[in-house]
């Protein structure tokens, strides 16, 4: 039988985030330093205080309690690795398989008691992965039970299936955009903290140069603290984020193609072939890996 490799995506992916801020601490500091720079001037925490406080400030603002709960709640995913790997992606085109196949010998009503009560179907029971994912579970389940009604053509199914796509997608997009909101502000806040240094300098004039020089260069940090951490480190999780949930989407349209090729008279072969070909070439399985996988899925 074939064995899917096993891999750690978790692990791998967090070192990548912790390598790349890794990356950006070690080329602005160190090339600081290489200059003939103190790091020490640059240790200003009362100008982080500034810049973040506020920041943060701005972000509770901004946004609605909705908004903020699910920006919370997807930060932990951004230093998890992608669950939509090549592995789910053949458990859940082999549940399709097997449900298409059961609908082709024996009808539609036959699956009827497998979609009102997923957890305890046989087949779905089989794919822990597809049954641990609320959402898709739903799309599946609710689709197939609108094909067992019999009452909605295929337009009409592949029209509510685009608009619940779109829907997925403008929920998921929220955190993104307040993320991004947020690295984009920090700049600001940044200069902000540097105009109060400023002000602090003006205040105290008649101290001598030297001192008044420390400063005003205490002062241009806050600009440069609020720079860096917009780009450094904020930005990027955004496009992270952006990244995560074009992956989430891609599995709404695998089961949407596949489902509309069914309804549309292809085999159920040929229907899981449609949703094979709309993932991503770096997690798509191949034709024989797919193969093989059902046939080994049909045994168990």
């Amino acid at each position: 039988m074939m064995q899917i490799a096993s891999t750690h995506p978790d692990r791998s992916f967090t070192l990548l985030v912790i390598i790349g801020y890794i990356i950006v601490l070690a080329s602005v500091f160190g090339g600081f330093a290489i200059a003939g720079g103190h790091l020490a001037s640059l240790f200003q925490p009362v100008e982080l205080l500034m810049i973040g406080g506020a920041a943060f400030g701005a972000f509770f603002v901004g946004n609605n309690g909705k908004s903020i709960k699910a920006t919370i709640a997807a930060l932990p995913s951004l230093l998890k690795g992608s669950k939509y790997t090549k592995t789910l992606y053949l458990e859940l085109m082999s549940l399709m398989s097997e449900i298409l196949t059961k609908v082709r010998k024996e009808g539609l009503m036959s699956i009827e008691g497998d979609i009102e009560a997923p957890e305890e179907s046989p087949i779905f029971s089989k794919y822990p992965g597809i049954l641990a994912d609320h959402h898709v579970m739903e799309f599946i389940t609710d689709y197939l039970r609108l094909m067992v009604s019999g009452n909605m053509d295929a337009f009409q199914i592949e029209n509510l299936m685009d608009n619940e796509i779109e829907t997925h997608h403008h929920e998921g997009e929220v955190p993104v955009q307040c993320i991004a909101k947020l690295g984009d502000g920090l700049p600001a806040f940044g200069i902000v903290a540097a105009v109060m240094g400023v002000v602090h300098t003006m205040a105290s004039v008649g101290l001598p140069p030297a001192e008044l020089g420390i400063l005003i260069a205490n002062a241009l940090v806050g600009t440069f603290l609020g720079i860096l951490l917009a780009y450094g480190f904020v930005g990027p999780l955004s496009g992270l984020l952006e990244q995560k949930l074009q992956e989430s989407t891609k599995m709404f349209q695998c089961v949407k193609v596949t489902l509309l090729a069914s309804l549309n008279g292809y085999a159920p072969a040929l229907a899981i072939e449609f949703g094979r070909k709309v993932l991503y070439s770096t997690e798509r399985p191949s034709f024989k890996e797919l193969e093989e996988h059902i046939k080994q899925s049909k045994s168990k």
